[in-house]
C-alpha cells in the first residue's frame, strides 16, 4: 500500500497555481519577484528544525564595519620560554569567530562551549534584551543566536575535530536537531548525561533535577574514541579503594550476568583449582576471552560461604609504562559536580562571590583527554567561545601539566559586567602564577580586544594593516618579536633588514605587505625564510569589496 504524501500534493497544487499566476503577470516584474520568493519558500526544507530567523545587532554592525583585534599589551603574560601563546579574545563571540575563520579555518582540534541555557532567567540576552519565559520567540531567538555561531564552529574544526556542548532540558531537543543539520546526524558521537549535583532541594511537584547534557559531535566520522578511566574509576583510585597485585592497582567488575538474555555461546562451565564453576545464567565474555584473561592473571575468583564463586575481571589503573590506562568513555557521568566548580573558583579568588555556576575544570579536562583514532593529540588547539569564568583555559593548563602536553587554548567572551577582565583573565593569570597553596602552571597569554574599522575608511588597506600584527600572532601562536618573527610594511623596512641581515640569525618568518617589492638581492637573501604576504591573507574579501584588491 502506497501512502500519499498529503503535504507534497498540496504543495504541488500551490506551485501549479503560482505558474498560472506567473503566466498571467509575465510583464509585471514586481509580481514575478514576489512569486519567486513564495516558490522558494514552498520548495525549502520540509523536514527538520524550522524557526523564525532573527537578526542580531552584531550582524547589522558588520554590514558597515570590519571587526579587528587590538592587543592589550598591559595584559600580556609571559611565564615560559616556549615562545608559543594562548589567547583571550574580548568582545562579542560572533565577531571573534568571524576573525578566527580567517586564521584558524580547519585548524581547531577541540571545542567546548557552555552557552546560555535559555531558562527564561537573566542569563540569555538577545540584542541587549533579556529573553524571558513569556517571549513567544524565545526558542527562535536562541536558535538564531546558536546557528550563526555553530556554523562557523564547524568551519573551524579540523577534519578529526570534536565539539562538546553543555546544555540542559530547556533546549536539548532543538539543539540536537540544529547540530544534526550543521554537523550531520552521522557525526553525532554521543549525548552524555552528566549528573552534575550531589543533590537538590525537594520539589512539591515533579522530579528533582540533578543532571545536564553534553552533546558531542565530530567534524567527520571517527573510528574510535577513548579517554582516561571514567571519572567514577578515577574517584575510586583517589580514595585508594582499588586492590593491588604485582601489576599494580586495579578495580574489578563482575563477569557473570543474568541480564543479557539467552546467548548459548556465553553459557559454559569452567574449572578453577579443581572446582567446577557453573554460571547462574551466562558469562559476559566468550570462553576463549575468559581463558586468556585467566592465563594473564586478569580474573579474580572469590569463594563464597555457600561454596559458589564470585568471578570478577581486573581493570588495571595503569599500563605497563606506569601511565593511566585508557578506555572508552561512559555516556553517563556521575560527577564531577557543579559544587566542585564553585569550590574551585572560590579557592582561586579567595572569595565566596567570584562567579556563579562555574563548570569544574575536571569535567572539561576529562573531555580534553580524549584520543581520536587512537592518537592522543598533546599539541591540540582548543577553543571555547563562551569562556565565562575561563574553566576551559584552566583545564587545558592542568592537562598539560598532568601529561606533559603542549596544548594551546583560545578563549572568547564579552566583557559584560567586566567578566573578561576581572574573572576570565584574572583566573588564567592566577592559574599561571599560582594561588593560595597551589603552584602556578607556566604559560604565555595574549589579550585581544575587538575593535572596528569602517568600510568607508579612506585607504582602508592602510587602516587594516594596523591590526595585521594581531592576526599573524593569533594564527601562528607567536609574538612578533623583532628577531624571530618580523613584519615588513614598506620598501624602506625591507632595505633596512637587508643592511642589518647579518644581525638576524634567528629569523623564522617574514610577514610582508603586498605593497613591498623585494629587489633581486633581497629575494636571494630572504630565499630560505618563510614569507607571508599581508593583508590579503586576512582581509582580501573586504578589500575587494572596497575596490582596493583584486
Amino acid at each position: 500500500m502506497i501512502v500519499a504524501n498529503l503535504s507534497q500534493l498540496k504543495r504541488q497544487r500551490m506551485l501549479e497555481f503560482i505558474d498560472k499566476i506567473r503566466e498571467e503577470h509575465k510583464d509585471d516584474d514586481d509580481m514575478l519577484i514576489a512569486l519567486g520568493e513564495i516558490e522558494n519558500e514552498l520548495n525549502s526544507k520540509k523536514y527538520g528544525l524550522v524557526w523564525e530567523q532573527h537578526e542580531e545587532a552584531v550582524d547589522v554592525m558588520m554590514k558597515d564595519n570590519i571587526p579587528v583585534f587590538t592587543e592589550c599589551k598591559d595584559k600580556e603574560i609571559i611565564a615560559d620560554d616556549s615562545g608559543k601563546f594562548n589567547f583571550l579574545l574580548e568582545g562579542d563571540n560572533l565577531h571573534s569567530l568571524k576573525l578566527l575563520e580567517k586564521t584558524h579555518k580547519g585548524k581547531i582540534d577541540f571545542i567546548y562551549i557552555d552557552p546560555p541555557y535559555n531558562t527564561g532567567g537573566t542569563e540569555f540576552r538577545y540584542d541587549d534584551t533579556i529573553i524571558v519565559k513569556e517571549d513567544g520567540f524565545k526558542h527562535s531567538k536562541w536558535l538564531s543566536f546558536m546557528s550563526d555561531r555553530l556554523n562557523i564552529a564547524r568551519n573551524l574544526l579540523a577534519s578529526e575535530g570534536l565539539i562538546f556542548i553543555s546544555i540542559d532540558d530547556n533546549e536539548i531537543a532543538p539543539l540536537i536537531m540544529l547540530c544534526d543539520s550543521i554537523f550531520g546526524e552521522q557525526n553525532r558521537v554521543e549525548t552524555v548525561i552528566w549528573k552534575n549535583k550531589y543533590g537538590a532541594g525537594a520539589k512539591t511537584v515533579g522530579f528533582i533535577s540533578v543532571h545536564e547534557y553534553i552533546l558531542c559531535y565530530s567534524k567527520s566520522l571517527i573510528s574510535d574514541l577513548t579517554s582516561e578511566l571514567d571519572l567514577e574509576g578515577q574517584a575510586a583510585y583517589k580514595k585508594k579503594d582499588e586492590k593491588y597485585d604485582t601489576r599494580g592497582g586495579y578495580l574489578t567488575q563482575p563477569l557473570m550476568t543474568s541480564s543479557l538474555g539467552d546467548r548459548p555461546n556465553l553459557m559454559y562451565n569452567i574449572e578453577y583449582e579443581g572446582d567446577l564453576i557453573i554460571p547462574r545464567k551466562q558469562w559476559v565474555w566468550s570462553r576463549e576471552r575468559l581463558e586468556k584473561a585467566i592465563a594473564n592473571n586478569e580474573v579474580e575468583f572469590n569463594k563464597q560461604k555457600d561454596g559458589t564463586y564470585s568471578v570478577r575481571a581486573k581493570k588495571y589503573l595503569f599500563d605497563e609504562n606506569g601511565d593511566i590506562r585508557r578506555g572508552k568513555p561512559l555516556s553517563i557521568m556521575n560527577g564531577p559536580f557543579t559544587q566542585d566548580g564553585t569550590k574551585e573558583i572560590r579557592k582561586i579568588f579567595g572569595t565566596e562571590n567570584a562567579f556563579k555556576f562555574a563548570k569544574p575544570s575536571e569535567l572539561i579536562r576529562h573531555f580534553i583527554s580524549f584520543a581520536v583514532n587512537g592518537n592522543l593529540k598533546k599539541d591540540a588547539i582548543i577553543l571555547d567561545f563562551f569562556a565565562g569564568s575561563g574553566t576551559t583555559g584552566h583545564a587545558v593548563l592542568e592537562q598539560n601539566l598532568k601529561d606533559g602536553g603542549n596544548r594551546k587554548f583560545i578563549l572568547c567572551t564579552n566583557n559584560e559586567n567586566n567578566i573578561c577582565e576581572e574573572i576570565t583573565f584574572e583566573r588564567i593569570k592566577r592559574v599561571i602564577s599560582g594561588y593560595g597553596d597551589v603552584e602556578g602552571i607556566p604559560a604565555n597569554l595574549k589579550y585581544y580586544r575587538t575593535d572596528f574599522v569602517s568600510k568607508d575608511t579612506e585607504m582602508l588597506s592602510d587602516e587594516l594593516l594596523k591590526h595585521i600584527k594581531e592576526m599573524i600572532q593569533l594564527e601562528h601562536g607567536i609574538q612578533i618579536d623583532g628577531s624571530k618573527y618580523l613584519i615588513l610594511l614598506t620598501d624602506e623596512d625591507a632595505d633596512e633588514l637587508e643592511k642589518e641581515w647579518n644581525d638576524y640569525s634567528e629569523v623564522k618568518a617574514l610577514y610582508v605587505s603586498r605593497n613591498v617589492l623585494f629587489t633581486t638581492k633581497q629575494n636571494a637573501l630572504f630565499g630560505n625564510i618563510e614569507v607571508h604576504i599581508i593583508p590579503d591573507d586576512y582581509f582580501k574579501f573586504e578589500l575587494q569589496e572596497a575596490g582596493e584588491a583584486w
